[in-house]
């Protein structure tokens, strides 16, 4: 009768135990789960992606490793030699991760990423003479699309050699020639005059106008240069609007903007 009951007690006892273990796996993971939650809500929203896309990194990771404590832990109340089983499972590992290094590559490659911050969605940068916006950040791939709408998309572990236009703000820079019979002070006194109009008018600008003064003097023109900072990427759309602006200001005082010429002189 004791045998038998004996017998039943550890029958139970095997039973019961992995129970136990899975219950403390999951509460483990929720408590850590709770924190990490907790810690990323108090980052910029700017880099909300970023973050999300980190917290699920890590907390995937966390998972695995509390699946396999959990998982030798029961093997271990089976009997199971869990020792010579960890050490397969290295061998095994070995193997794995010499068939999926490229893939192993491109996973540390977008943690670098991601954590560095190099580039984040919405981002303008350019690789290997493509440009566009950033559409996703992956562990394994980013997104990107040009203004034309065609999207490529490339493993993480090729994205070291790349230009972000996005990290600074940009320089919109204007080229206005005139007639060389134009006298400097009137055009320079037109150009300062609608930069004082223009102060803050400007959309995506973050900065005034700027009159550089004369550039160069072309064969048919004398060249001034005006440029104005503006947010990131913003700058092809603010000189389209700068020079309508210069046109229109630049005819109001009636300065001659020239076209090509070419001056003839005959040999007596």
């Amino acid at each position: 009768m004791n045998e038998i009951l004996s017998k039943i007690n550890i029958s139970l006892g095997q039973i019961i135990a992995p129970i136990i273990y899975i219950i403390i796996g999951i509460v483990v993971y929720e408590i850590i789960k709770k924190i990490i939650n907790r810690f990323t809500k108090t980052r910029s929203k700017k880099h909300s992606q970023r973050v999300e896309t980190v917290k699920s990194l890590i907390l995937n990771i966390i998972k695995y490793v509390i699946v396999i404590i959990v998982l030798l832990g029961i093997l271990a109340n089976f009997g199971v030699n869990v020792t010579s089983l960890v050490a397969g499972l290295g061998v095994t590992t070995a193997i794995i991760g010499l068939a999926f290094q490229d893939f192993a590559k491109d996973i540390i490659a977008g943690f670098t990423i991601i954590t560095e911050e190099q580039y984040e969605v919405g981002d303008t940068i350019e690789i290997d003479g493509f440009m566009g916006e950033v559409e996703f950040i992956g562990l394994k791939t980013t997104r990107i699309k040009n203004y034309k709408g065609s999207t490529k998309i490339i493993a993480n572990r090729y994205m070291d050699n790349l230009i972000n236009y996005s990290e600074h703000n940009s320089l919109a820079v204007i080229d206005v020639a005139v007639d060389y019979n134009e006298k400097s002070e009137q055009v320079e006194k037109v150009l300062n005059d609608l930069a004082t109009k223009l102060k803050g008018k400007v959309p995506n600008a973050t900065g005034d106008l700027q009159i550089w003064g004369i550039n160069s003097l072309d064969d048919s023109a004398v060249v001034y240069r005006v440029a104005l900072e503006t947010k990131p990427m913003q700058n092809f759309a603010v000189e389209r609007y700068l020079r309508k602006e210069i046109k229109e200001a630049l005819q109001e005082a009636n300065i001659k903007i020239p076209f090509p010429q070419i001056e003839v002189h005959h040999g007596e």
